[in-house]
C-alpha cells in the first residue's frame, strides 16, 4: 500500500474545526499513513492527536506552524518532529499566545467602531482553549451575517489595508526557525505560493530561510494545481530544500481541501520526511 503523508493540518487547538482526535480518525479515514498536526502558534493539540494516532497504528508527527516575521511580512514556518517540551519553544508558544489575544482585543476595537459589537466574547467562546485567529474573527462576521462567506471576511475586514486589520509583531524568521531545528524538528516553508511574492524576493527569503537552518518547502498543499507543483519544485531544486505535502486542511466543510487529498510529490525532490524518519 502506498504511504500518504499529509503533513500539515489544524485543529480546534487553532483555526480547526475538529478537535485533535477526531482530525487523527478523519486522515485515517481518508488513507493517510503518516500525519502532522500543525496549529497555529501552540502544540497544545499534539498529545491528543498522539494518542489517537496510537490507537489507530498511524504515524504521527508532532508539528507546528509558526507566525514569523521576514522584510515587514507575515510567513508560516511549520516545524515537523519537534520537541514540544523544548524549553524556547514551549515558552515562544506561550509568548505568541498572549501575542494573539493582544491581536484580537485590537481588531474587536475596530470591529466596535464600525458598529460591529460582541466580536471578542465571541471568538474568545469559539477558541475555547485554542489559539484566537482571524479565522474565528471571519467566522464570527459570517455567524452576523455581515458577509456571505470567510474569503468575504477577510476581503471587507481583515485583511491588510481593511478596517479590523491590525499589524502584528510577529518574530523574525530566523528565530522561528532556530526553535525548530533546536527542539530536533525540521523547518519547512508553509504554502510558499501565497504569499505573491516577485521571483526575485523569493530567492532573497529563500536564502536567508536556508542560511537560517530551514530544510523544507512545502512542494504539495490542498489546492495546488500542476503548475503550481512544478514552480516550487524548482525552488526546491534550486535551493536543495526537501519538498513537504500538507493539505492545510482546517474543516470538513470546505469540499476543496481534504486530508490526504494531495497530488504526488515530484520523483526529482528529496521528501522531507527522510529528513526526520
Amino acid at each position: 500500500m502506498a504511504e500518504i503523508y499529509d503533513l500539515h493540518c489544524h485543529s480546534t487547538a487553532s483555526d480547526g474545526a475538529l478537535a485533535p482526535g477526531e482530525v487523527v480518525r478523519r486522515a485515517y479515514e481518508h488513507g493517510v499513513t503518516s500525519l502532522a498536526l500543525t496549529d497555529h502558534d501552540t502544540t497544545a493539540g499534539l498529545a491528543e492527536a498522539q494518542h489517537s494516532a496510537w490507537v489507530t497504528g498511524m504515524k504521527f508527527i508532532p508539528g507546528i506552524e509558526l507566525s514569523a516575521n521576514w522584510s515587514g511580512q507575515c510567513f508560516h514556518i511549520v516545524g515537523l518532529g519537534i520537541n514540544p517540551a523544548y524549553p524556547p519553544l514551549a515558552q515562544a508558544t506561550r509568548n505568541l499566545q498572549n501575542t494573539r489575544l493582544e491581536r484580537a482585543e485590537k481588531i474587536a476595537l475596530k470591529l466596535e467602531k464600525k458598529r460591529i459589537s460582541g466580536a471578542l466574547e465571541a471568538v474568545t467562546k469559539a477558541a475555547g482553549d485554542g489559539m484566537i485567529t482571524r479565522t474565528h474573527f471571519a467566522d464570527f462576521l459570517l455567524a452576523q451575517n455581515l458577509v456571505a462567506s470567510q474569503q468575504e471576511a477577510f476581503d471587507r475586514f481583515l485583511a491588510k489595508g481593511k478596517p479590523a486589520y491590525v499589524a502584528t509583531s510577529w518574530v523574525e524568521l530566523e528565530l522561528a526557525v532556530s526553535w525548530i531545528t533546536q527542539s530536533g524538528g525540521v523547518a519547512v516553508l508553509a504554502h510558499p505560493l501565497r504569499y505573491n511574492l516577485s521571483a526575485n524576493v523569493m530567492k532573497r527569503l529563500l536564502t536567508v530561510f536556508k542560511e537560517a537552518g530551514g530544510k523544507g518547502i512545502e512542494v504539495v498543499t490542498g489546492r495546488c494545481n500542476a503548475d503550481e507543483i512544478q514552480r516550487v519544485a524548482n525552488f526546491a531544486v534550486r535551493f536543495e530544500l526537501a519538498g513537504s505535502t500538507g493539505s492545510d486542511f482546517h474543516n470538513p466543510d470546505n469540499q476543496w481541501v481534504e486530508l490526504g487529498r494531495l497530488a504526488p510529490l515530484p520523483k526529482n525532490i528529496t521528501p522531507v520526511w527522510e529528513l526526520f524518519e
